[in-house]
């Protein structure tokens, strides 16, 4: 399937990480058999920390999905630059959330993927029925499920069964150097003890 951007979103190309907090890592197997809710700004360091683990599910050889809204994708060149394989990678448009939630729901059953990415935007919704549905298909399918909102920290997750929900932010270093870190506001195997940060090169759009 061919990739179309309406609007770029420029973010960080991945680099190296800083040592993880509290001995937790910012991997798949961290995230794998969960429903994870990654907030942020429009302009926060929440792509960057996504592509992270799509960089690693097909380095991996574990298949990845996303499916996301035409007017708001991730800006292809900047993806391959950070090593994503663009063939490999699927992307669904879905109009709203709810078509989101049950075309997830179809890609999570057939249990053929390592990382499902569904991009929900500024209007979140997932009803209580899709959220226990995805999470007995991720736990079933040892499949990470990951919702990006763009949101503020003070506002709740997508709701109770979301076992994590971590907040993005970036800031600016010298030059075209950014500080991408996610602080986990909600753990429920953990606690939310632990956060996630590196050391990341900004597009030309950010120079």
């Amino acid at each position: 399937m061919s990739i179309q951007a309406t609007t770029a979103a420029l973010q960080p190309v991945l680099a190296q990480p800083e040592t993880p907090a509290q001995g937790v890592q910012w991997k798949l197997d961290s995230f794998a058999g969960r429903l994870v809710e990654i907030s942020g700004d429009e302009s926060a360091a929440s792509l960057s920390l996504v592509f992270r683990l799509v960089y690693e599910a097909q380095r991996r050889g574990e298949p990845v999905a996303w499916i996301g809204r035409r007017e708001c994708v991730f800006f292809p060149p900047d993806v391959v630059r950070a090593g994503i394989d663009l063939a490999a990678l699927p992307v669904i448009w879905v109009p709203d959330a709810l078509a989101a939630a049950r075309t997830a729901d179809r890609l999570a059953r057939s249990g053929a993927f390592g990382l499902l990415v569904v991009d929900l935007g500024s209007r979140p919704v997932l009803p209580l029925h899709a959220q226990a549905r995805l999470a007995g298909l991720a736990g079933k399918h040892d499949t990470a499920l990951l919702f990006l909102t763009e949101k503020g920290r003070e506002r709740p997750s997508l709701g109770s069964l979301v076992s994590v929900r971590a907040h993005a932010a970036r800031t600016r270093r010298e030059g075209d150097r950014f500080r991408c870190e996610a602080q986990v506001l909600k753990d429920k195997r953990r606690g939310p003890s632990w956060g996630h940060a590196e050391m990341c090169h900004g597009p030309d759009g950010l120079r």
